[in-house]
């Protein structure tokens, strides 16, 4: 039982790359989860259009993932919430562009090969790994890593952006 508690004291109090990086999938998960009830009540239950209730379900998404990066993740104490929601938002923003327009892009590029239609691939499949690839890209290299470093992280122009906000000024003591 010793091996047990360590390995999950370990899985909630280590910074490690790869620790805090599992901890994102849990996270990412539970959003995604989230996500998809809240699209399908909308949707099913109150009647709502498939756009609105999926762009719903999204935001509810971003805000659990949000709440439990802040918390849990990152542990983003001393970093005002204020800035981690605007940093979390041009993030999330960038993400939703370079799925949309990466995926394009990829599966564009990729359904011009000839191999996979010789093999009897078809453009449905194309795009499924072109969307899945170009996803966990985005999860690795733009998500992860500016979360990681900049949107669960006390930075010099959070300052600005909680004064944008309406925020408390320092005084002279506190600067």
């Amino acid at each position: 039982m010793a091996n047990l508690k360590e390995i999950s004291n370990k899985f909630l109090h280590s910074n490690s790359l790869i620790i805090t990086y599992l901890r994102s999938i849990l996270s990412s998960q539970t959003a995604s989860w989230a996500d998809y009830i809240v699209c399908f009540l909308l949707f099913k239950l109150a009647g709502m259009s498939s756009f609105w209730a999926t762009a719903a379900g999204a935001f509810c998404g971003g805000v659990i993932n949000c709440i439990i990066n802040y918390k849990f993740t990152f542990r983003a104490e001393g970093c005002d919430w204020r800035a981690v929601v605007v940093k979390y938002a041009v993030v999330w923003l960038g993400s939703l562009l370079l799925n949309a327009y990466g995926t394009e892009a990829f599966y564009n590029w990729t359904r011009t090969w000839q191999w996979p239609a010789q093999m009897g691939v078809s453009t449905d499949v194309v795009f499924i790994a072109s969307r899945l690839f170009i996803s966990l890209m985005v999860s690795w290299f733009w998500n992860f890593a500016l979360q990681r470093y900049v949107v669960y992280r006390p930075m010099p122009f959070d300052k600005y952006i909680i004064a944008l906000l309406g925020g408390p000024k320092k005084t002279e003591v506190e600067k």
